[in-house]
């Protein structure tokens, strides 16, 4: 009788009572913490070191690939760690959390401050896009010039998404950052100055071939396959936006954040960022008990979905602007 009546409290949960249930899951257990950190980050340096110092170009492929993915779920990592769900104050794991953030083009003092500004106004239709690609309503963007409107798609074209390794991490991140406030951004600069001088270095020592596996590939995987999750896990089909004086934090979390369904082999080299409306409900929730917040809670099972399938990602590019009156994105076809 008692299991009955826990069960049909918690699908009555709403609001700051749902965030209230997954606290018991925002806790560490920092064991796991640097067991899932040390490995992916021994799994990391050694696939470099094989992009380098394999004997066949094969096995050389192998490594960068596998560099590439690596860094993705080290990304999130890092992700969790600025979010303190994982390795807080552990003076060890700033050190090499500083040093990937310099590495990956996502420098700390960037990155937390942008990611942190985009938990806070996730679906705000009038606040500004930082940490996040801007969505204008469709009547913001007819009101717009031709200049200007060019703008503002070519931020969401499928082309910026697949070159994230240049528009988001060392233009957006880097570059973008310094160039608004050099001292606040120094790490910026510092991330820009060692990665051009790493391509310079490789190209000089091993050619474009050894730039390409060292380099290349390594960071454009984790770029595009990021910059895509990104705008996915909040440009869906079905993603709501509001108003400010109509937001909510728990609705946004749950309206306007997806379930992005992958397989065992992605969740795990995505860190499970696909449950984005659980890290977005309580960010503190460490990313290996995201599933288990998700099993333990039935409100969490009815979130909004998406897929990598071709046909969910094809359907979240061509979204565009909102319409207010349809309560939903739309495309520029629908559009015109």
């Amino acid at each position: 009788m008692s299991n009955l009546t826990e069960h049909k409290k918690a699908t009555l949960l709403v609001g700051k009572d749902l965030i209230l249930a997954t606290k018991p899951y925002a806790k560490e257990e920092r064991a796991k913490s640097w067991l899932y950190a040390g490995s992916t980050f021994t799994l990391l340096a050694l696939s470099l070191f094989g992009t380098w110092f394999a004997n066949y170009f094969l096995l050389k492929l192998f490594c960068s690939i596998a560099a590439g993915l690596l860094t993705s779920r080290m990304f999130v990592i890092y992700h969790d760690y600025l979010h303190h769900a994982i390795l807080n104050r552990s003076f060890l794991a700033k050190m090499i959390m500083t040093i990937f953030g310099i590495y990956v083009l996502a420098p700390t003092s960037i990155w937390k401050r942008s990611h942190d500004y985009h938990h806070k106004h996730n679906s705000k239709l009038f606040s500004a896009s930082i940490g996040s690609y801007p969505i204008m309503t469709k009547k913001k963007f007819l009101a717009l010039n031709d200049s200007q409107k060019r703008s503002y798609l070519a931020t969401r074209h499928p082309l910026t998404i697949l070159l994230g390794y240049f528009s988001m991490f060392f233009i957006g991140m880097c570059y973008n950052s310094f160039k608004a406030s050099p001292k606040k951004h120094i790490d910026s600069l510092i991330a820009m100055v060692l990665h051009i001088s790493a391509i310079v270095l490789v190209f000089w020592f091993g050619g474009w071939q050894a730039w390409l596996l060292t380099i290349f590939i390594p960071f454009f995987i984790p770029g595009c396959l990021g910059a895509y999750l990104f705008y996915a896990q909040h440009n869906f089909p079905t993603a709501s936006f509001a108003e400010n004086k109509d937001w909510s934090y728990e609705t946004a979390a749950m309206e306007s954040s997806s379930f992005l369904m992958m397989s065992p082999f992605m969740n795990w080299v995505t860190a499970n960022i696909g449950y984005h409306h659980i890290h977005h409900l309580n960010s503190r929730v460490p990313f290996y008990r995201l599933p288990e917040a998700m099993k333990a809670i039935p409100q969490l099972q009815k979130a909004k979905t998406t897929t990598l399938g071709l046909k969910d990602v094809i359907a979240c590019m061509r979204l565009k602007v909102w319409d207010a009156e349809k309560e939903r994105l739309v495309s520029l076809k629908e559009l015109n």
